[in-house]
Protein backbone atom coordinates (compact mmCIF):
# COMPACT_ATOMS: atom_id res chain seq x y z
CA UNK A 1 0.00 0.00 0.00
CA UNK A 2 1.29 3.47 -0.99
CA UNK A 3 2.10 5.82 1.81
CA UNK A 4 0.64 9.32 1.52
CA UNK A 5 3.02 12.07 2.50
CA UNK A 6 1.62 15.46 3.38
CA UNK A 7 4.09 18.19 2.42
CA UNK A 8 3.65 21.85 3.23
CA UNK A 9 5.60 24.34 1.13
CA UNK A 10 5.88 27.96 2.16
CA UNK A 11 6.61 30.39 -0.65
CA UNK A 12 7.73 33.94 -0.02
CA UNK A 13 7.61 36.41 -2.89
CA UNK A 14 10.64 38.68 -2.63
CA UNK A 15 10.36 40.05 -6.16
CA UNK A 16 9.66 43.62 -4.97
CA UNK A 17 12.76 43.66 -2.77
CA UNK A 18 14.89 42.16 -5.56
CA UNK A 19 13.60 44.71 -8.07
CA UNK A 20 14.23 47.56 -5.62
CA UNK A 21 17.79 46.36 -4.98
CA UNK A 22 18.40 45.97 -8.72
CA UNK A 23 17.11 49.50 -9.41
CA UNK A 24 19.38 50.87 -6.68
CA UNK A 25 22.38 49.16 -8.30
CA UNK A 26 21.43 50.51 -11.74
CA UNK A 27 21.20 54.03 -10.29
CA UNK A 28 24.62 53.62 -8.64
CA UNK A 29 25.97 52.40 -12.00
CA UNK A 30 24.52 55.43 -13.80
CA UNK A 31 26.07 57.74 -11.21
CA UNK A 32 29.43 56.03 -11.75
CA UNK A 33 29.10 56.47 -15.50
CA UNK A 34 28.10 60.11 -15.06
CA UNK A 35 31.09 60.83 -12.86
CA UNK A 36 33.50 59.14 -15.27
CA UNK A 37 31.99 60.62 -18.45
CA UNK A 38 31.83 64.14 -17.01
CA UNK A 39 35.43 63.89 -15.85
CA UNK A 40 36.56 62.65 -19.26
CA UNK A 41 34.61 65.43 -21.00
CA UNK A 42 36.03 68.08 -18.66
CA UNK A 43 39.55 66.84 -19.41
CA UNK A 44 38.83 67.36 -23.14
CA UNK A 45 37.10 70.75 -22.79
CA UNK A 46 38.88 73.73 -24.28
CA UNK A 47 40.33 75.97 -21.59
CA UNK A 48 40.63 79.72 -21.62
CA UNK A 49 39.37 80.80 -18.19
CA UNK A 50 38.48 77.30 -16.96
CA UNK A 51 34.78 78.15 -16.62
CA UNK A 52 33.65 75.63 -19.25
CA UNK A 53 35.91 72.85 -17.97
CA UNK A 54 34.76 73.39 -14.38
CA UNK A 55 31.10 73.46 -15.36
CA UNK A 56 30.92 69.96 -16.88
CA UNK A 57 28.78 67.74 -14.68
CA UNK A 58 26.32 64.85 -14.71
CA UNK A 59 22.75 64.23 -13.57
CA UNK A 60 20.30 61.36 -13.20
CA UNK A 61 16.64 61.67 -12.37
CA UNK A 62 17.45 61.33 -8.65
CA UNK A 63 20.94 62.79 -8.22
CA UNK A 64 23.61 64.94 -9.77
CA UNK A 65 27.36 65.50 -9.63
CA UNK A 66 28.99 67.44 -6.86
CA UNK A 67 29.84 71.13 -7.01
CA UNK A 68 31.67 73.06 -8.38
CA UNK A 69 30.16 71.73 -11.63
CA UNK A 70 26.85 73.08 -12.84
CA UNK A 71 23.91 70.72 -13.20
CA UNK A 72 23.21 70.04 -16.89
CA UNK A 73 20.04 71.61 -18.25
CA UNK A 74 17.01 69.32 -18.29
CA UNK A 75 15.72 66.46 -16.20
CA UNK A 76 16.93 63.02 -17.28
CA UNK A 77 14.44 60.27 -17.90
CA UNK A 78 14.40 57.31 -15.53
CA UNK A 79 17.47 55.05 -15.88
CA UNK A 80 19.33 57.71 -17.85
CA UNK A 81 22.38 59.81 -17.09
CA UNK A 82 23.06 63.19 -18.69
CA UNK A 83 26.44 64.80 -18.93
CA UNK A 84 26.69 68.39 -19.94
CA UNK A 85 27.04 71.96 -18.90
CA UNK A 86 24.80 74.97 -18.64
CA UNK A 87 27.47 77.42 -19.82
CA UNK A 88 25.89 79.45 -22.61
CA UNK A 89 28.80 79.17 -25.04
CA UNK A 90 29.25 75.40 -24.63
CA UNK A 91 27.30 74.48 -27.82
CA UNK A 92 29.70 76.57 -29.91
CA UNK A 93 32.66 74.77 -28.38
CA UNK A 94 31.01 71.37 -28.78
CA UNK A 95 29.68 71.73 -32.33
CA UNK A 96 31.59 74.69 -33.78
CA UNK A 97 30.18 77.67 -35.65
CA UNK A 98 29.48 78.61 -39.22
CA UNK A 99 32.22 81.22 -38.92
CA UNK A 100 35.08 78.77 -38.86
CA UNK A 101 35.37 77.64 -35.26
CA UNK A 102 35.66 73.86 -35.35
CA UNK A 103 33.76 71.85 -32.77
CA UNK A 104 35.80 70.16 -30.05
CA UNK A 105 33.16 67.46 -29.32
CA UNK A 106 34.38 67.20 -25.72
CA UNK A 107 30.97 66.12 -24.39
CA UNK A 108 30.52 63.52 -27.11
CA UNK A 109 33.98 62.15 -26.37
CA UNK A 110 33.22 62.01 -22.65
CA UNK A 111 30.02 60.07 -23.26
CA UNK A 112 31.53 57.54 -25.65
CA UNK A 113 35.18 57.07 -24.66
CA UNK A 114 34.63 54.25 -22.16
CA UNK A 115 31.56 52.37 -23.39
CA UNK A 116 33.11 48.90 -23.05
CA UNK A 117 34.12 49.68 -19.48
CA UNK A 118 30.57 50.81 -18.66
CA UNK A 119 29.15 47.44 -19.72
CA UNK A 120 31.67 45.64 -17.53
CA UNK A 121 30.87 48.01 -14.67
CA UNK A 122 27.15 47.20 -14.96
CA UNK A 123 27.90 43.50 -14.64
CA UNK A 124 29.88 44.22 -11.46
CA UNK A 125 27.09 46.32 -9.94
CA UNK A 126 24.45 43.70 -10.66
CA UNK A 127 26.52 40.96 -9.02
CA UNK A 128 26.68 42.88 -5.73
Amino acid sequence: MAKVVDVKIDFTDNSEEVLKAMNEQVLAWLEGIGEDAAGTAADQAPVDTGRLKNSVNWATQKSYGPPPGDTPIGTPEENTVYIGTNVEYAPYQEFGTSRGIKGKHFLQFGATAHQAEYKSLLEQYLKE
